[in-house]
């Protein structure tokens, strides 16, 4: 199954450009005012899970940040990205994995997922992120998740997703997170369709 998901995300990122896929953005604002709410500060770990092709590692780098992972299944998506950004790649640690296969070897004090977390459709693949999320988080750290909120798309990419609302999104996560924050976006594709996210943004206990 690991396999099949990781073809056929290579597959979209070899053929499609990246400001051609359902999710793009030119500019990522909610993700960046999320992060901005937290306080993070500019020498903190970050991981951006599933920002292969996204441009939220320019403007974190931009805005000074300079502990910025990227982990992506597709290894064209982050080469995408390595090559936009050039000689600044060198400041960037990049990570070419499934992220149920992640076993960090570290701690974050931010977490960002943009559009990875609604594809993991089964139970235990749900479970497993969200312990996942409790070995790779500092306590007091946060996550910031956007998924596909109630009212988003069933399908993306040709794939079932899972849509979230805030409450399902707490059990899931509560007690070791509480939620912070929520927004919802009304994200227009490339392509003129509009795609509802919810953006939920949470803290680690101490």
């Amino acid at each position: 199954m690991s396999e099949s998901r990781k073809l056929h995300w290579e597959r979209v990122y070899s053929n499609k450009d990246p400001t051609e896929v359902s999710w793009y953005q030119g500019s990522p604002q909610l993700s960046l005012r999320m992060i901005a709410s937290t306080g993070v500060e500019t020498g903190a770990a970050i991981i951006d899970v599933g920002g292969g092709a996204s441009t939220l590692v320019d403007n974190l780098l931009d805005s000074g940040y300079s502990d910025v992972t990227v982990l992506d299944i597709a290894s064209a998506a982050l080469e995408r990205s390595r090559a936009r950004l050039g000689d600044a790649a060198t400041n960037v640690t990049w990570i070419d994995q499934d992220i149920l296969h992640f076993e960090p070897n570290r701690s974050f004090k931010l977490w960002h997922d943009r559009a990875v977390f609604h594809f993991l459709t089964e139970k235990s693949q749900q479970r497993h992120y969200a312990e996942l999320l409790q070995k790779a988080v500092e306590p007091g750290g946060h996550v910031i998740l956007a998924t596909f909120g109630p009212d988003g798309p069933e399908r993306c990419s040709g794939l079932p997703v899972q849509r979230y609302s805030t409450e399902e999104l707490s059990n899931l996560l509560e007690p070791a997170f509480e939620l912070q924050a929520q927004d919802l976006e009304e994200h227009k594709t490339p392509g003129g369709s509009v795609q509802q996210f919810l953006y939920t943004c949470w803290q680690a206990r101490v």
